[in-house]
This record gives structure tokens, sequence and C-alpha cells, in this order.
């Protein structure tokens, strides 16, 4: 197994629900964008205009002239285009619906719903009289 996967798979998922990620300069903003993107929640936005916007961030295209992202709005049909340099802050403020759910467990419950099929394929066969 690679590296990187095996590390992956040992890491509990640590949430940033709740975090707020300043982006004072472009690697923190970088950062944080990367982060909202990988985050299971609504994210809410503080923009230089003043403006908060609250949404689902879709897309982000760090080397688009200028780099931007893409996020839906509650109640909107298409996503939102929001260049980075007006990102003042992100909010992880919606519920992480990843949170507390791991590969581990995940692994785990298809292992055992595996095993429960296959003793079912088996008592089905031996009902039949083939076992």
């Amino acid at each position: 197994m690679p590296a990187d996967v095996k590390n992956a798979v040992a890491e509990p998922h640590q949430s940033l629900e709740g975090a707020v990620l300043q982006c004072n300069n472009e690697r923190k903003r970088s950062d944080a964008i990367d982060k909202a993107f990988d985050y299971r929640g609504d994210i809410t936005l503080e923009l230089g205009s003043g403006e908060t916007v609250i949404g689902y961030m879709s897309n982000r295209d760090a080397s688009a002239k200028p780099p931007r992202i893409e996020i839906f709005i509650k109640g909107e049909d298409t996503p939102r285009v929001i260049p980075y340099a007006d990102i003042n802050s992100i909010a992880f403020s919606g519920e992480d619906t990843a949170n507390g759910k791991s590969w581990h467990d995940w692994t785990n419950k298809k292992e055992d719903e595996r095993k429960a099929e296959a003793e079912r394929i088996k008592q089905e066969l031996a009902d039949q009289g083939h076992l």
C-alpha cells in the first residue's frame, strides 16, 4: 500500500466545523480555499466588499485568470463565481457531513455486508438442497 494512502487511513478525520480562517495573504487564502473545497458542508465567506456569502463550494480554479471559486448558494440553481482576491475569510459554518466517519469504519461496514450476503446465499442454497 502506498505510504500516502496508509497515512491517510491511519489518521482520524479532524473536522474544521466552526473554524474561521483569515485570508490575510495569498498563501493563507489559497490554503483556506483548498480546505473549504475539501469540506463537506456549507461555508461562509466574508468578501472585501463587506458582503457575506453562505453556500457550498463546488469548484475552484487556481490557474484561472483571475483565480476563482464556484459556490452554490441555497435557493440558487447555478453557482456564483467569486475571485480568490475578493475573499477575506472563510468560516466552516455548516455541519461537516464527514465528521466522525472514517475509511476504517466504511471498510468494516462493507465487510460485514459482504459476510451477511454470503451467509444469505449459503442459506438459500442449503434450502434448495445444493449444500
